[in-house]
């Protein structure tokens, strides 16, 4: 129905009405009556108007603590619109309140940095992201000037030549950042902040395996190269060309090994090759490294084993190589003469395989990067004693793989202690029919 029938009809009814109540006070009582009926009906209803307009003005004052009145007349559709209209506006707060929470949540746990400043530079707002990449602190720093928080060469000469189109690499508080300033509306400007440590660490650390691992294979190539040469080029006699023999086939065994570790660390960093846990028969495998550390060694070191724990669960092979891997490095780092002790025991957090020996040691500089791929602490020892220079790097990542972590103990001069710590969650709680015999 067109509204404005539907505000003029009642309005001409309610004055219909008006105009024959004051009619008929004139024919019962005269014309004053009738004057004055109109008059005191017209005083009513401009009343009762200015009544709704003080409460609508009131009400306008203050929305959220006062209530709309009933209202009468036209004055009813009024109220119910402005009710209406509130209880839109309370719904549509409500969803912005909640979609800015939801922002800022995700502006909290988003891993870059996030900066909003105005169009001079003051800070306006940062993510907790931003507080670690450049020290800023939301409470303490905001309307305060980012070229003042960040003092940084680099990061003013960003911002005076102003070619935001290209994003500032920043060496900043030990991290190394990607820094963007993006302008938006007419007044702002973020500044994005990636942290790329981590990424460079890893890009480097790839490098260098990719250059060691050349080095490694170069060595030996180029040694046999030399020997087939030698062979192709002259008449040798039956004891040279076998003590050329035996050196080409030792650098062989020694590429085979390398690569095979290389290979099992590339297995073992795999997401495509899942550990799958199995019954380890924890006895049986430590007499197997036994052997194998006995056989390295030929007779020039005093070997031991203990055992007071139980099995576990696990990957075996994995295991046999972790295990293997610091008995072997034990064997080739003790001067002949030495003991070594291998010893697998329950502990109140799970079980522990501990490898201590009385070998050359290691200076306490070089014990946080042991586990680094090739990493040497004495490179012509390593080459005496024909190790690939991958063999912790495996045991990190078998430990990684079963949730262990390794411990070591060592001083120069004095001999070494591995600790690896497995969780009770690893600990097997069946046994196997051969050991309970």
């Amino acid at each position: 129905m067109n509204p404005k029938v539907v505000f003029w009809v009642p309005v001409a009814i309610r004055l219909g009405f008006l105009l024959a109540g004051a009619g008929l006070m004139w024919w019962w009582f005269g014309l004053a009556a009738g004057i004055v009926t109109a008059f005191a009906g017209v005083l009513a209803a401009v009343f009762i108007q200015l009544k709704y307009l003080y409460q609508l003005s009131e009400w306008l004052d203050k929305p959220e603590s006062g209530r709309l009145p009933d209202g009468w007349g036209e004055w009813t559709n009024i109220f119910s619109r402005l009710y209406r209209l509130r209880r839109d506006d309370e719904k549509n707060q409500a969803e912005l309140t909640e979609w800015l929470a939801r922002f800022r949540q995700a502006m909290h746990l988003l891993p870059d940095g996030v900066v909003i400043m105005d169009d001079v530079l003051f800070l306006e707002w940062c993510n907790p992201a931003a507080e670690e990449h450049l020290g800023l602190q939301q409470a303490r720093d905001k309307g305060m000037r980012v070229t003042n928080l960040v003092r940084s060469p680099d990061f003013m000469d960003y911002l005076i030549l102003g070619r935001y189109d290209l994003p500032l690499t920043l060496n900043f508080r030990g991290r190394k950042l990607v820094a963007h300033i993006i302008p938006f509306e007419n007044r702002r400007q973020i500044l994005v902040t990636h942290d790329i440590t981590e990424t460079q660490r890893a890009e480097m650390m790839r490098r260098d395996f990719i250059a060691n691992a050349s080095h490694e294979l170069r060595t030996p190539l180029t040694v046999i190269a030399g020997f087939l040469e030698i062979a192709a080029s002259m008449e040798l006699d039956a004891e040279t060309r076998a003590a050329h023999l035996k050196l080409m086939s030792e650098q062989s065994h020694r590429m085979q090994h390398l690569i095979e570790d290389m290979l099992t660390l590339s297995r073992l960093e795999s997401v495509d090759h899942p550990m799958r846990p199995e019954h380890v028969n924890i006895p049986a495998l430590l007499e197997q490294v036994l052997h194998e550390a006995r056989a390295l060694s030929g007779g020039k070191h005093e070997i031991s084993l203990e055992v007071h724990g139980g099995d576990v669960m696990g990957n075996m092979d994995e295991l046999h190589s972790a295990f293997g891997n610091l008995a072997s490095n034990a064997v080739r780092y003790t001067p002949a003469g030495g003991t070594i002790k291998l010893r697998w025991e329950d502990t109140p957090t799970g079980v522990q395989f501990q490898v201590q020996d009385t070998g050359i040691g290691i200076n306490p500089e070089h014990i946080s990067r042991l586990t680094e791929r090739f990493y040497r602490v004495d490179k012509s020892r390593s080459r005496e004693t024909q190790g690939t220079g991958l063999g912790l790097a495996i045991v990190k990542h078998v430990l990684l793989r079963h949730s262990g972590k390794l411990n070591i103990s060592s001083e120069a001069g004095q001999g070494s202690t591995f600790t690896v710590s497995l969780p009770k969650s690893l600990v097997s709680t069946t046994v196997e029919p051969a050991q309970a015999a």
